[in-house]
């Protein structure tokens, strides 16, 4: 999984892993790594979004393509973080 994370662009490396992180603190994933979580996985994130980056969807459909991976998560949260 680990080779998924090169593939991102470098910018967006260090908040792939941020996420991972929060996503196994929010959920109370405390087996997994965050190598355990491959960049391409689909969650909904919507409430951690909102409580750690300050992010609320203005339009729900949005979130079919931010949700789409952890790369898309990580995209969408660089460019509309107020936290």
């Amino acid at each position: 999984m680990e080779e998924l994370i090169l593939d991102c662009n470098a910018t967006l490396r260090p908040l792939v892993e941020e996420l991972k992180e929060k996503i196994i603190e929010a959920l109370n994933l405390e087996e997994m790594t965050p190598a355990d979580i491959d960049a391409d996985d689909a969650l909904e994130l919507i409430v951690l979004m909102e409580k750690e980056y300050g992010i609320k969807l203005a339009n729900p459909a949005e979130g079919k393509e931010i949700f789409k991976s952890i790369r898309t998560i990580a995209e969408y949260v660089s460019s509309h973080r107020t936290k």
